[in-house]
């Protein structure tokens, strides 16, 4: 009887061991499709970005380039006075250039949670930066539902030691690789902002999130809103394209 009990035991725990570890790669697969989702091979995109705060508000227009995972580079574009300042991320370095003073400088990995342009993305966000998926393990909490498709849960735990600020994030990926949240949350486990998919279009042959804001869980009268106006994926971009060099190089 023993040996019986101890065999349905330990059949038991490596049902659960087989279940939570194959639970942990499909949780690893969708951050991973989800990200590979927003960027596409290679990406270049026009975006409204709107900062908007109790008593003031300001807008400007930037234009990105992405290649795989690491890379990008983002200019101003509009309006006139911001022109041509822009931002260059190369693997995990970062560099922002600014025409009035025709200075490039880096940024040290202790700015890059850093706001960006009095924005609530950080440099980091701004770049879409794969932290996530190098810095982070994954497991799927719970499901529900969003326009008729099953949509994720999935906690985000850093790896021991690993060079980020964040406790924890939630992660809602819909079963179609698009994100619909992201939220973060600080060592003590409290929420402390979160970025919203708030609008889904057909953009660049596909349907993609064009509307995004960013918030602090507590506030609700500062935000920041993304609006996509163009977007093109798996373009054909040259490698000098992601240089220094380029950074400085005004917009035509």
């Amino acid at each position: 009887m023993r040996i019986r009990i101890s065999s349905i035991l330990l059949a038991a725990a490596a049902l659960i061991l087989w279940a939570q570890t194959a639970f942990a790669v499909t949780a690893d697969e969708l951050v991973q499709r989800a990200h590979d989702y927003l960027r596409g091979m290679t990406s270049v995109s026009v975006v409204d970005m709107t900062i908007h705060r109790p008593s003031w508000e300001r807008s400007m227009t930037i234009k990105a380039w992405t290649r795989g995972v690491e890379d990008s580079i983002f200019k101003i574009i509009e309006p006139a006075k911001d022109k041509d300042n822009g931002t260059l991320k190369l693997g995990h370095e970062m560099w922002t250039y600014n025409p009035k003073i025709n200075r490039v400088i880096k940024i040290p990995p202790s700015m890059m949670s850093q706001s960006w342009m009095g924005s609530d993305f950080s440099n980091n966000d701004l770049a879409k930066s794969d932290t996530i998926l190098t810095d982070y393990t994954h497991k799927i909490i719970g499901q529900e539902e969003h326009e008729g498709k099953t949509v994720y849960v999935i906690e985000s735990i850093p790896k021991p030691h690993a060079p980020v600020v964040w406790g924890k994030q939630v992660l809602k990926v819909r079963e179609d690789d698009i994100y619909l949240s992201q939220e973060f949350f600080d060592e003590d486990m409290q929420p402390v902002k979160i970025l919203e998919m708030l609008k889904i279009s057909e953009m660049g042959g596909k349907l993609y999130p064009t509307v995004w804001k960013m918030h602090k869980t507590d506030v609700t009268d500062e935000y920041t809103v993304l609006d996509y106006k163009e977007l093109h994926f798996d373009v054909d971009l040259s490698d000098d394209l992601f240089t220094v060099q380029a950074l400085k190089r005004p917009l035509r």
